[in-house]
């Protein structure tokens, strides 16, 4: 059919003017009605430029100073939400203060090192141009991309409004930046806070050296050999003892695992539970109802310990009905201890994290401290010493067991561990397991889990102190007391070492012959005013004799340098020393910090700990966090 009313509208008349709008007393503003903030805000940066508005708050002489120092967000990426909410409560804080008279100084700041640029820099090269890259010009090229990202943050930054010394910004590459850090790691080292430790890293035998997640691919159609295996029960916990069935022993037991690397097995020192967890003692049903009678297991154990919601699953793996004589928490198996089925040692169980699940395997854990982040994680909890008996190439060593030194432990290594486990009862089932395994992307190969020599800082030597200075200072809100101290009483010694490129160097030398550490007052003191003058890329660029004193060059021939890097929350946690202290017109300690309440982990904690490491003081006199800008579902937006 036709439309409706097909003809053209006719325009409205104007409105006649009502003849009583001058009769209404409205009070008159040079406001105008629209903001119109697209030509006005910029107006209105301009008279503040113009007039030096900023210069002169942070110029007044005669009065108090005020200091919020700046967390330095990280060179990266376009800013969102959560940046304009940071930094507009801060300017709201600094322009109060300046109105109560105070002098005003305010260094914005950048965290410009670190794993995510450096990936930048890696994924925007042809394989030709990685191949032959070097650190100096992988350095030179991170460093371009930091200051394209600084300049882009701070066009973006200045945009909103915000009060502060744009052009003069502190960033964590800047040569004096870079010397007073090694200053605070200096001090720390000669207050007897660092020191050498192992700790289980990504390990590539096929480039014999660590790699960082950047350089890790996870090709699809991985296949692992997976084994189930029991361990016997030597000693039962009370509340496992209590519920074994009448005129059973511990050794009765067996405490089923599962792993992916059989291989890891001669450097098993726990296994792990969840202590939310349900676990079952289970003995397997006779195929036949017989009165009385049980079936004759394929393993040396009456029962085995497994997770209630694995039980069905391993039932079935093993092709033999398991019935549950006893249930118990994960909470009551701790304490229990096991032998080795290889080593004959005994080892305890213990209560790992939240990674201990019923998705997969048998929900008790294979701990090998040495050879996994979340077993090292449980290995620290519990003091458990560190083994990985496996050398640069990926090949047993001689702590691995009679016969195994040599071995390459992702071939015959596995191959000859399975054998073994098979002839002394302990394996209960061998099965092909395809999943997500990281490969070398430079080789292509496999890589490995195996604890390398890094640098700690020694949290537990100045823990008291650094719970002390929490309690010296003011936290807003309240709350947050409670969340860094649990976190400072919680944590374990902080490693600082990373195997990257794109860093500050650990200015450390190392003996060619004996691998001892160089390390002393006199050679940090040189390098701080060797990376004062020409920054940390001459720990690259020059030689071993260069980096040394006057009175150690003669050292230098049978020196090498170390390769390591600092992490990057050592770099931010570093900037009370390179911006409070020595700039002029702020305030050490600060006044305040103020950062999402995600930085109690964070920048608050690692800023405490180089303070009080250092300094016998956190840098800060009051701390103040927020929440953070939620989307309509309620998700954290940061992007």
């Amino acid at each position: 059919g036709a439309k409706a009313g097909g003809g053209k509208k006719g325009k409205k008349p104007p409105k006649p003017k009502s003849v009583y709008s001058d009769t209404v007393n409205l009070p008159q503003t040079p406001f105008q009605l629209r903001a119109n903030s697209v030509k006005r805000e910029p107006e209105i940066q301009a008279f503040w430029d113009e007039n030096g508005v900023y210069e002169r708050l942070r110029s007044r002489e005669g009065v108090e100073s005020f200091t919020l120092h700046d967390g330095p967000p990280y060179a990266n990426g376009d800013l969102h939400i959560g940046h304009a909410l940071n930094k507009i409560l801060k300017d709201f804080i600094n322009r109060y203060q300046a109105l109560k008279g105070k002098r005003v100084r305010y260094v914005p700041g950048w965290d410009c090192h670190g794993l995510p640029i450096e990936l930048k820099v890696l994924q925007s090269l042809s394989k030709d141009e990685r191949a032959a890259l070097t650190p100096v010009t992988l350095r030179q090229k991170a460093k371009e991309f930091a200051l394209e990202t600084v300049d882009k943050q701070r066009d973006q930054f200045m945009r909103y409004g915000l009060l502060g010394d744009w052009q003069e910004p502190y960033l964590t590459l800047q040569p004096e930046y870079e010397a007073a850090q090694v200053e605070v790691f200096g001090r720390m080292v000669l207050n007897g806070h660092i020191y050498r430790g192992l700790k289980p890293v990504n390990w590539s035998p096929s480039s014999q050296t660590a790699l960082a997640e950047a350089e890790l691919e996870y090709p699809e159609g991985h296949v692992s050999r997976s084994i189930y295996a029991a361990f016997k029960l030597e000693e039962a916990a009370e509340a496992l003892a209590a519920k074994l069935p009448e005129g059973a022993a511990p050794a009765d037991v067996g405490v089923a695992v599962w792993t992916t690397t059989p291989w890891t097995i001669p450097a098993n020192l726990a296994v792990a539970v969840n202590e939310r967890l349900d676990y079952v003692l289970v003995e397997a049903e006779a195929a036949e109802e017989v009165e009385g009678a049980t079936a004759q297991l394929p393993w040396p154990t009456r029962y085995l310990l497994v997770a209630d919601g694995l039980r069905e699953a391993l039932a079935a793996k093993l092709g033999v009905g398991l019935r549950a004589v006893a249930t118990l928490k994960g909470k009551e198996v701790e304490g229990s201890s096991y032998a080795h089925p290889l080593a004959g040692r005994v080892s305890p169980v213990v209560i790992g994290g939240e990674y201990i699940t019923t998705e997969s395997g048998t929900g008790l854990v294979h701990t090998a401290p040495g050879h996994g982040a979340e077993d090292y994680m449980t290995g620290q909890k519990y003091g458990l010493p560190l083994l990985s008996p496996v050398d640069d190439r990926g090949r047993f060593t001689a702590e691995a067991g009679e016969g195994l030194e040599g071995m390459q432990v992702l071939k015959e290594g596995n191959e000859e561990i399975v054998q073994r486990l098979t002839a002394c009862g302990a394996l209960l089932k061998e099965e092909p397991y395809e999943h997500k395994y990281p490969y070398d992307w430079r080789t292509k190969k496999p890589t490995i889990f195996r604890a390398t020599e890094q640098w700690f800082a020694s949290v537990e030597g100045f823990r008291e102190g650094a719970l002390e200075a929490i309690r010296g200072v003011q936290w807003f809100p309240a709350s947050g007391v409670k969340r860094i101290t649990a976190m400072t009483e919680g944590r374990s010694d902080w490693c600082i070492s990373r195997q990257r490129t794109w860093g500050v160097p650990i200015p450390v030398f190392y003996d060619e012959e004996s691998g001892e550490p160089l390390l002393n007052e006199e050679t940090l003191a040189h390098i701080q005013a060797v990376f004062r003058e020409h920054g940390s890329d001459a720990w690259w660029s020059m030689e071993v004799a260069e980096l040394l004193p006057e009175a150690q060059r003669h050292l230098a021939p049978t020196l090498r340098k170390g390769t390591d890097t600092m992490d990057v929350w050592f770099d931010s946690g570093s900037s009370w020393a390179a911006v409070v202290q020595a700039r002029e017109g702020l305030t050490y300690p600060a006044d305040l910090y103020l950062e999402g309440s995600d930085q109690h982990r964070g920048w608050f904690q690692s800023s405490l700990l180089t303070g009080v490491a250092s300094e016998g003081r956190a840098p800060y006199e009051r701390v103040l966090t927020h929440g953070f800008v939620l989307d309509e579902k309620g998700i954290k937006m940061s992007k």
